[in-house]
Parts: C-alpha cells; sequence; structure tokens
C-alpha cells in the first residue's frame, strides 16, 4: 500500500489501524508475522511500529517497517524518540526510513531508557521537545508526521491545561495527526479533544486501544499510560478476577463497546496496541462489524 496516514485520514470514512513493536528473537519474530498476516486480512489503514527507549530497537524498527512496505498490502508508519540521539543521528535514522520507502513517522520524545520516570535529560547535542522533533522530520523530506497525545495529561505535565498547549506546539511544528495513549473511558478523549479544540486547533486525535485481556492488563496500563485505571471499571474485573476466561471476554467486550462509543462521537478511527497478537483486535473487529461501524 502507497500512501500517508494523512491521505487515509482524509478519506472521510474512519480508520483501523494497529501498533505493533520489534521482536527481539526468532520466537517473537515468527509470532509478530504471522499476527500481521492475520491482521492484513482486515485491510487496515496502517500499522505502526514502536521504537524503544534510548534506540533500543532502532535496527528492529527499521527493518520490519521496510519489510511491512515491500512485503505487505500494508501502509507502515515508524515511531521514533529522541531520547539518547544527537541530530546527527536522528537525520541519518530519519533518512533510513526515507530510503527504505517509509515516509509515515510517529514523532515522540520519548521517556528515559529502563525508567519512565525519570529525570529526562537531553543530550548534548539532541533535541529537548517533541515540536522540535517534528519540524526536524519535515524539514528532512516529504513526511507524514504524527505524535503523541495524552488523555490524562503527560506525566511530566504539569496540569491538562498546560499538557494541551504543549500539544498544540506539536502541531504547529508540523504534525499531521494525533495518536493517544491508551485510555479505557470514552470521556477521557472526548475532553482531550475539547480543550485541543478551545485552542484553535482541529487536527485528527486517533485515540489509542489496548483490551483487558488479563488482569496483568489493568496492573501494567498505569505504567504504560501514565494514567490510572477507571475505579469503577477495575471492580467489574475484580469481581471476575479468578476466572481467565470471564475476564478476557470482558475485556472484549469493554473494547468494543469504548470503540464504538468513541466512532459514535466522531472520533477519526481507531488505533489498536496489539502488543503483536491478533486475536482479541479481530475479535472486536466483528463486533463492530455487527453494528455496521466498519466495513
Amino acid at each position: 500500500m502507497t500512501g500517508t496516514v494523512r491521505e487515509q485520514l482524509a478519506a472521510g470514512v474512519p480508520t483501523f489501524s494497529f501498533e505493533f513493536f520489534p521482536p527481539k528473537d526468532e520466537t517473537s519474530e515468527a509470532l509478530l508475522w504471522r499476527t500481521l498476516r492475520d491482521l492484513e486480512r482486515l485491510r487496515p489503514s496502517f500499522v505502526s511500529v514502536t521504537y524503544g527507549a534510548g534506540g533500543t530497537t532502532r535496527e528492529g524498527t527499521v527493518r520490519v517497517t521496510e519489510r511491512i512496505a515491500t512485503q505487505t498490502t500494508m501502509l507502515p508508519m515508524a515511531h521514533l524518540t529522541a531520547v539518547n540521539h544527537s541530530v546527527a543521528e536522528l537525520r541519518h535514522i530519519i533518512g533510513r526510513f526515507a530510503a527504505v520507502g517509509v515516509n509515515n513517522i510517529l514523532a515522540i520524545r520519548g521517556d528515559p531508557p529502563g525508567d519512565p520516570t525519570a529525570e529526562w535529560v537531553k543530550h548534548p547535542q539532541g533535541i529537548e521537545y517533541a515540536d522540535e522533533l517534528v519540524s526536524l522530520v519535515r524539514r528532512s523530506g516529504e513526511f507524514c508526521v504524527g505524535v503523541a497525545a495524552f488523555p490524562y495529561k503527560h506525566p511530566r505535565s504539569p496540569d491538562i491545561e498546560s499538557d494541551a498547549r504543549y500539544f498544540v506546539r506539536k502541531v504547529q511544528a508540523g504534525a499531521d495527526f494525533a495518536v493517544t495513549q491508551m485510555f479505557f473511558d470514552a470521556q477521557d478523549y472526548l475532553r482531550l479533544r475539547d480543550r485541543v479544540a478551545s485552542l484553535g486547533c482541529g487536527v485528527p486525535i486517533l485515540p489509542g486501544i489496548m483490551p483487558v485481556t488479563s488482569m496483568k492488563t489493568i496492573e501494567l496500563a498505569p505504567k504504560l499510560s501514565g494514567a490510572p485505571f477507571p475505579s469503577a471499571l477495575a471492580a467489574t474485573f475484580a469481581g471476575i478476577a479468578e476466572d481467565k476466561e470471564a475476564v478476557r471476554a470482558e475485556g472484549i467486550a469493554q473494547a468494543s463497546l469504548l470503540c464504538q462509543q468513541l466512532l459514535d462521537e466522531g472520533a477519526p478511527g481507531i488505533h489498536f496496541i496489539t502488543l503483536n497478537r491478533s486475536t482479541a483486535t479481530r475479535e472486536i473487529w466483528a463486533n463492530l462489524r455487527e453494528t455496521s461501524t466498519v466495513t
């Protein structure tokens, strides 16, 4: 598939996309490509590949996005973070993406490797903020650029108002769209959209969704998103915590309902965080098809 995420979003129908991470070994590589082939049948709008803190998965990110671009029908988007990279290194990585035909980049400042809550330390020859990375990518070629959005707020932002202003700065720097960190309450997304709109910014914001498939998901969610898991929803899962199948079924049902609510409220699409597995996402897709939301 050729084109850009920007063009997909401008087509006037909700987009449907997946997020993967580069495999660490041959076993996880095989799992990733089984998942990609399973989900390719759903004809997603695009797929994204994450980028490890400090560039720890740089080679894997380039390799996987290149293979998606050349060996599948799917449109790839590569994540890129600024952690531990000089501007020269960032330009080199951006050039490598361009060389393999990847022209969609999600530009993220990133967290310190090892401990996301550790003090952020700028590389001596690097950049300080995500809007600078957006500008760098846009100056480097004909790229479509996405950025991160935080329904609850970024953990390092002092309050939600300043967080919204930081987001608008990224858009003003050249971002075409945004993908949110995962969340589990539609109101968090809608409040984010309203805050951004009140500042005169109408960039498409894709909800990032990860279904609860085990109680471990609930434990991990605050670490991955920087936001607390909704207490009422946590209580629902706590009541069935000893029944793994019931937890998974409830997670699929809740994620399906959340996606439907978001699309009904005008969200431009859904971006699924897959953890390199396809079954849950395919079940949610089937549920949405039954409501005629997707085709």
